[in-house]
Formats: structure tokens, C-alpha cells, sequence
């Protein structure tokens, strides 16, 4: 008899508990952060890293989000940090909709990770949440297949549809994601990369949301650190005798140049007029990749009246900033 007595007792309280828990169901987040690793077959790169932070503010909802790109095509596409940021009305638990993250049942979420383990997918993406629940943290994770994005019978999951449409609610504000963005993309731009200077980016930096990520090949920390300290591709004038440029441009890295990973000196003539604009250039050596960024540069020097009606000599290095 008393084992029997033992098991209903037992049966009893959990049906106690239980009849609490339903009582008193997990508030709604009113906070959350999401890491979306989007992967591709083609590139490099073929992984991209989102981080999204978001917060309340007011009555509203404050959005941040950060990419992380790795290093693409060696020294042509550098590494970089891209951040945007967006204001809605709508509160954060607005945002969740009907569904509470706290109260997926975490068989339900292995589940829908185990659905296509054999399937075949090009393209994709890992998607983590992080929300607190309670006095715990928990991490929420779904796996986008190629197939949800682009097949419309393909039977998404319903936590995961919920999640591919939670993350479309965020894209929205915040202008382009890595789904929207050149396959190709080669930076014209010299200039330093402006990396964002928030907290949320110290955090980054910092390992803070390395979790959201456990399973990729990057760690985004580590990422984002080479991007801070990545000098781009420069050009520098070297030297330009008799006489040195009043206004000086220096000309764009040739994209083809960096996809080749063409780098070093173009030396060149001058010929100027009257009034000591340039009326010609002839350039004398340099890799031929190199030879039209500084003659379309060199035509919009300008030289002092000292330097009118002469011929002066210049050069201009390229350089990569590279190792690999």
C-alpha cells in the first residue's frame, strides 16, 4: 500500500504544480535580441552575421541592428561592421505577436530543428533568439531552410514561420539586410571604415553575443575586432617634382586592381598651361591596371603660377594594405 500511497502523492503534486504554471504563465518579454547567420553557396564570403537589439523606448520600440561581413574576394572585399537603427510605435511584446518566446515548449523547437536533417540546402539561415524568462536566460533557435524562403509549399514549422516573420517585421525600418545585397559588392570608397560607436558594438566587441552564433564558422567577436583595425586600399603621392600639386586628388583604387590584387607605383609626366592646370599626362611605368585611376586624377591637379607652361614628373603608390 505504500508505494501506491507514495505514487499518488507524487502524481498529485505534479498536477499541482502544473495547475500553477498554467496559472501563472511566463510575462511577455518586454526585450530581446536576435543573431541571424545567413549562409550562402556562392561567394566568399558566404556567411553573414545580423545581430538585432531590441529594446523598449517610451511607449515605443528601439531597433539596432549590426552585420558583420567577413573578409570576401582576399584583399577586395575587407571585413566590415555595418549598423542601423529604427524607432517603432509598437512595443517590444507588440512585436511577439500571439506567440510569448518564453512559453515554446522546447520539444516542439527540437522538433522543427530535426525536420529535414537529411534534406539538402544551398542557402539558409541559423536563426537564436536570447529573451529572459523569469530568472532565466533562454535561447530560442530555428533553422530557415532555402526552401522557406523561395518554395511556397514547403510547410515551414510554425515556430519557425513565426521567427521568419518576426525578423521581416524588424528589416523593414532598418533599410537593406544581407538578403537585399549585391552578390559582388566592391567598395569604391578609400576612406577609413566608419565603424558604429555604441555600446552595443563595445558588446561585440567583447564576446557578448558570440552565443547567438555557437555553430558558425566565424566568432563574431574576433570579426569584428580585424574589422576595426583593417586599413583599407590607399593611394599616396609619392613624390612630384619640380613643383608639388596646390590641389591635390588622389585616385580611386581601381576595382579590378583589387580583385587581381594589383598593387605598387605609377610614375608619370605632366604638362601644364598658362595657368597651371594640366593640360596632359603621359605616364611612364606602372601596371597598366593602375594607369587610368591616376591619369583621370592627374588631370584635376591644379600647380602654382611657378609651375606654368612646365613639364613635371610624379608618382603615385598603390597599396593594397593586405597580407593576403
Amino acid at each position: 500500500m505504500r508505494p501506491r500511497i507514495l505514487i499518488f502523492l507524487l502524481l498529485a503534486l505534479g498536477s499541482s504544480t502544473f495547475a500553477q504554471d498554467r496559472k501563472h504563465p511566463a510575462p511577455m518579454p518586454n526585450e530581446f535580441e536576435i543573431g541571424r547567420h545567413t549562409f550562402f553557396d556562392f561567394g566568399p564570403p558566404n556567411d553573414f552575421y545580423e545581430i538585432f537589439v531590441v529594446q523598449p523606448v517610451g511607449e515605443g520600440t528601439s531597433i539596432e541592428r549590426l552585420t558583420v561581413t567577413p573578409q570576401g574576394m582576399s584583399c577586395a572585399i575587407p571585413p566590415k561592421v555595418e549598423a542601423a537603427s529604427a524607432k517603432l510605435e509598437q512595443s517590444p511584446s507588440a512585436l511577439l505577436g500571439a506567440v510569448n518566446p518564453c512559453s515554446i515548449p522546447e520539444k516542439e523547437l527540437h522538433r522543427e530543428l530535426k525536420r529535414c536533417k537529411k534534406c539538402m540546402s544551398f542557402s539558409g539561415a541559423f536563426v537564436t533568439m536570447q529573451v529572459e524568462c523569469g530568472s532565466q536566460t533562454r535561447l530560442i533557435r530555428s533553422d530557415i531552410l532555402d526552401r522557406d524562403w523561395f518554395d511556397p509549399s514547403a510547410h515551414t514549422p510554425e515556430h519557425t514561420s513565426w521567427t521568419m516573420e518576426l525578423l521581416a517585421t524588424l528589416d523593414k525600418p532598418l533599410g537593406p539586410s544581407v538578403m537585399d545585397k549585391p552578390i559582388f559588392p566592391v567598395a569604391e570608397n578609400n576612406a577609413p571604415p566608419q565603424l558604429p560607436n555604441s555600446a552595443i558594438f563595445t558588446k561585440l566587441s567583447q564576446g557578448g553575443y558570440d552565443a547567438l552564433f555557437s555553430k558558425a564558422p566565424d566568432k563574431v567577436s574576433a570579426l569584428a575586432l580585424v574589422a576595426q583595425n583593417k586599413l583599407p586600399p590607399t593611394t599616396k603621392l609619392v613624390s612630384s617634382s619640380p613643383f608639388s600639386p596646390l590641389d591635390l586628388v588622389l585616385p580611386s583604387y581601381p576595382p579590378l586592381a583589387k580583385l587581381t590584387k594589383t598593387k605598387g607605383s605609377v610614375t608619370f609626366t605632366l604638362q601644364t598651361d598658362e595657368n597651371g592646370n594640366v593640360s596632359s599626362v603621359a605616364v611612364e611605368e606602372g601596371n597598366r591596371l593602375l594607369q587610368g585611376a591616376v591619369q583621370d586624377a592627374a588631370n584635376k591637379w591644379k600647380f602654382p603660377k611657378e609651375a606654368a607652361n612646365q613639364i613635371i614628373r610624379a608618382t603615385i603608390e598603390f597599396n593594397l594594405n593586405c597580407t593576403k
